[in-house]
Parts: C-alpha cells; structure tokens; sequence
C-alpha cells in the first residue's frame, strides 16, 4: 500500500451569489497571474517570495483582490513560478498570458487548519464548505477518501462549474497477475495488442463533425456580440466538450481495464507534435489522443504497481519479424498490411506482429 495524490472530480452547484464570487476569483487569479508576468517580461523574473511581497502591496492599492480567496492569489503567483522554472529547465516555452476566452479558468485554494483546529475545506454529505463561498452543493457520484490537500474551482466556456479536489490517499496496490502484453497504438485500430486483440478506434470527432460544421455555419451567420451570437457560441462549445468527455470516458475505461488485467505492459511512444505537421492526418490524430492514453497508463501502472515500459519512438516495431528478428524495410508502406518473412516464411499481420514487437522490445529493456 502506498500514498499517493489523486484528485476527484465533481460537478459544482453554486448559487447566484457564489457564480458571481467564483467569476470574480477566477478573474483574480487570472490578472495576478498576467502582472507579475508582464513585469517578468519588462525586467526579469524575480523569485515566488519577492513577488509575494509585491502582492501584498497591490492588494492595498486594490481594494477589489481583497474580494476573492487569497489562496487563490497567491497559488497563481506559484503557478507563474513554476512555469518560470520549466521555462529555465528547458522543459517548456516561455510563459503566456492567460485569457478570459480559454476554454476552463480556474482557480486553486488550500486547505488551512486553524488554530481552534477547524479547517476552511470541509465536505458533509453532498456539501462543500470553501473559503469566501461557504457551503456549496455538489454532485457527489462517489465518496473522497484520504486527507484534502487542495481544490481547484474551475468554470467552463459553457458556464459550467467544477471542483477537483486533490486529496493524499493510501492506494491499494492490484493482485499480481501473470500476463504480459505490448501495445501498438494507430489510427484505423486504436490499439492492438500482442494477444490478438483489436480495440477499435471511437472516433469520436469524425461521429460529431457535420454537427459541429453546421453549429459554425450557424455561428458565423449571427452578429458578433448579439444575444444570437453568444447562444450559437455556447452550443458550439458544448458539442465540443461533449466529444472531448466521451473521448476521456473511453480513453479512462481502456487503461484501467488494460492495467487491471496485465502486469507488464509495454507501449510504445509517438512523437504526436511532428506527426501533426501531416495537415492529412492531423484533424484524425488530434482525434485519437495517444498522449493523454499513455498519460493515463503511466500514473495508473505506478499506483497499482504494475510494469509499464515505454518504448523509443525510432524503434522499427512494424519492420522486424517478431519470429526471427529479420528487418524487412518494404514494411515502411503503410498500405502493406500483411506480409511474409522472406527468412522465417512467418506470415504476419502488420499490427500484431507490431505489439509482438514492442513487447519483445519491453522485455528486453527490462531485463537489461
């Protein structure tokens, strides 16, 4: 058993008092955030502490960042911080400004115990008690175990609410089974596994595409700014959040089925952003969403300890036979489906023998 972070998430139903207040803290957040990196960018980024300090002079120069939670305040602050830091590690591009047109803006608070020993995040039965909101109804479909940490409040573009609320919990870890799989991942199949098995793609954009044409065909017809436009605007953003929960409902039920049933699985890894530069293939690998599959493979295999390895982008899984190694670079053709080991005389299917492939491969790097 091991402690691990985890975040549930819940449908927020707020008052119209708390709208008015969560709108006002997400817009807090957003300008603490753009000022301190505006300033960042006029001299040079000083540290979390120093703007800190600066904070709590702008906060009596404006009397409206006294309205929101704090702690939403200063956790922007440590947003802007650690994006800083990722930008000087090399690991992401430099800061930017964060809009009000985003499709979510959110905000974070802490959890504070007090002195009295009472604490400002509280839940009993379908409430939740938050700072400057107060008690707050929410869809509650499962019960929040482990110590809170912190909540995210966030607000959609369709003028939806959310709470995510990070919790440190102690994670079971699954029974050891005795099954071994490798995973090749693509467009017509989502997955393929080294077992036989093929896992259809959703495709879920493809089933919502002539909706969302027509819904901006509808949008671009509408005055911008008119009652007309904003109803047109909002539809549209619900067709798309609409496919954006139905392609993570899918991609959430495959890896935890995936890690449920295997103890060692091996994936491989696909460099997304170059294959996107293919303006024929783009809209469907958007679609597909490998990232946020393996994502999700990564953080589930570490809490129920399972063995997931990831296998090298420029490994030839599709090219080598998975009977005798023999490399065979006529394969490059996505058209060739099915071929025969010129070596072996092994017939195999070009995805299969792909899985058979990044398993072997898998094995081999765990071993070493």
């Amino acid at each position: 058993m091991a402690i691990r972070e985890k975040a549930y998430k819940f449908r927020l139903c707020p008052n119209k008092e708390q709208k008015i207040l969560i709108n006002k803290s997400v817009g807090c957040a957003r300008y603490i955030y753009n000022h301190f990196l505006d300033k960042a960018k006029e001299n040079e980024y000083k540290s979390y502490s120093k703007f800190s300090k600066e904070l709590t002079q702008l906060k009596k120069e404006l009397e409206w960042l006294k309205e929101p939670d704090k702690f939403s305040l200063q956790n922007a602050l440590k947003d802007l911080d650690r994006a800083f830091k990722n930008f000087f590690s090399k690991k992401y591009d430099f800061p930017k400004f964060k809009s009000k047109k985003n499709p979510k803006n959110s905000y974070r608070t802490n959890k504070f115990t007090r002195k009295s020993g009472t604490t400002n995040i509280e839940i009993k039965d379908n409430k939740i008690k938050l700072p400057k909101l107060g008690w707050i109804k929410f869809r509650k479909s499962k019960e929040v175990k482990g110590e809170i940490i912190n909540v995210t409040v966030t607000r959609t573009n369709t003028d939806k609410y959310f709470i995510s609320i990070a919790v440190k919990e102690e994670i079971k870890k699954l029974p050891e089974v005795d099954k071994k799989i490798g995973i090749d991942l693509g467009l017509k199949e989502f997955a393929v596994t080294s077992d036989g098995e093929k896992i259809a793609n959703p495709r879920v954009l493809k089933k919502y595409e002539k909706k969302i044409a027509r819904l901006n065909r509808g949008l671009a017809r509408k005055e911008k700014g008119s009652n007309n436009w904003y109803k047109a605007k909002k539809k549209l953003a619900k067709t798309h959040e609409k496919v954006a929960n139905i392609r993570l409902d899918f991609l959430h039920k495959l890896s935890t089925k995936l890690i449920e049933e295997n103890q060692f699985i091996a994936v491989e890894t696909l460099k997304v952003k170059n294959m996107l530069k293919n303006s024929k293939l783009a809209k469907s690998i958007s679609d597909v969403s490998w990232s946020k599959f393996v994502e999700l493979l990564t953080y589930k295999a570490k809490w129920y300890g399972r063995n997931l390895i990831k296998i090298d982008t420029f490994f030839a899984s599709s090219q080598l036979c998975s009977n005798c190694g023999y490399k065979n670079e006529e394969v490059k053709d996505l058209k060739i489906r099915k071929w025969k080991c010129p070596k072996c005389k092994n017939v195999h299917d070009r995805d299969i023998n792909a899985s058979l492939n990044i398993l072997n491969e898998g094995k081999r790097i765990s071993a070493s």
